[in-house]
């Protein structure tokens, strides 16, 4: 699957990277787990269906009554389609110039929290609804008064979620200009019981999967397929000896793509098929 180089892929040719920009994204068909290269951080406000991004640390999902603000990296992402045949959000990227601007002038420019996070969900309110509307309204003003009107936009919207949300919000904007680079270890260790595939998971750590596969070696002295297979089979047993779960239940959470599969390696490794656990 290719790498989607967002908001570059929106630019028009020959465009310089703006402070401030806004996209409308809509699709009519599910997209599962899109490579993206998010090159600048961004508010997603998902206003019709439902979105999953999974980050170098952990994941989340949101639906239409919540929104993401997403710091920049390699992300992957699953967009689906709710009960309308049409999915929607509107984007806002902004640089980390504009943001440091608007912290140094507005805020104490202190991070008093050591907990650092890649996404602030953020609550759709009948605030956001107005807000997203204005939006829509500026992308018909003349090309010239665009960028003031969407500078001044931006600043009221970081004034509403810092009066919503205090020195949480407030925190988490720091946080984006203090960049943080993630331990191999950590990322590898956090996605031991999803269903991502080695190649997937590589790409979070910014990785090639020939890199990522001799790096692991280095790390582990053990084959990443075969220390993924044996962390996600024990997790498996250990949720089919709670008795509230079937194999049938719980295989594609350990990313196999079919039952038949599951069941084999968990004979393989146990001597005994999921069905005897409980």
């Amino acid at each position: 699957m290719p790498i989607e180089n967002i908001p570059k892929i929106y630019f028009k040719s020959g465009e310089d990277n703006p402070d401030l920009f806004v996209y409308d994204f809509k699709m009519t068909n599910d997209v599962v787990k899109s490579k993206v290269n998010l090159g600048m951080n961004m508010f997603s406000f998902l206003q019709v269906g439902k979105k999953q991004v999974h980050f170098a640390g952990n994941s989340i999902a949101v639906n239409k009554d919540q929104s993401l603000l997403l710091k920049k990296g390699n992300w992957l992402w699953t967009e689906l389609l709710d009960k309308e045949e049409i999915y929607y959000c509107k984007l806002l990227f902004f640089s980390e110039k504009i943001l440091n601007e608007f912290l140094v002038k507005h805020t104490s420019n202190e991070n008093t929290s050591n907990e650092e996070s890649p996404y602030f969900v953020i609550g759709n309110d009948d605030y956001i609804s107005s807000y997203l509307s204005s939006l829509s309204t500026i992308s018909d003003a003349p090309p010239l008064f665009v960028e003031k009107l969407l500078s001044t936009k931006f600043e009221e919207l970081m004034f509403y979620l810092l009066h919503k949300y205090g020195n949480k919000f407030e925190n988490y904007l720091h946080s984006l200009i203090n960049e943080e680079t993630s331990p191999f270890k950590k990322i590898v260790e956090s996605k031991i019981h999803s269903n991502l595939k080695l190649q997937e998971i590589a790409f979070l750590c910014n990785m090639s999967l020939s890199t990522f596969k001799r790096h692991f070696i280095k790390e582990y002295e053990v084959s990443p397929g075969k220390w993924l297979q044996d962390k996600r089979l024990n997790k498996a047993k250990e949720i089919l000896a709670q008795g509230e779960l079937k194999a049938s239940n719980i295989y594609l959470d350990f990313g196999y793509n079919n039952l038949s599969n599951f069941s084999i390696a968990f004979k393989n490794k146990f001597g005994i098929s999921p069905s005897e656990i409980n």
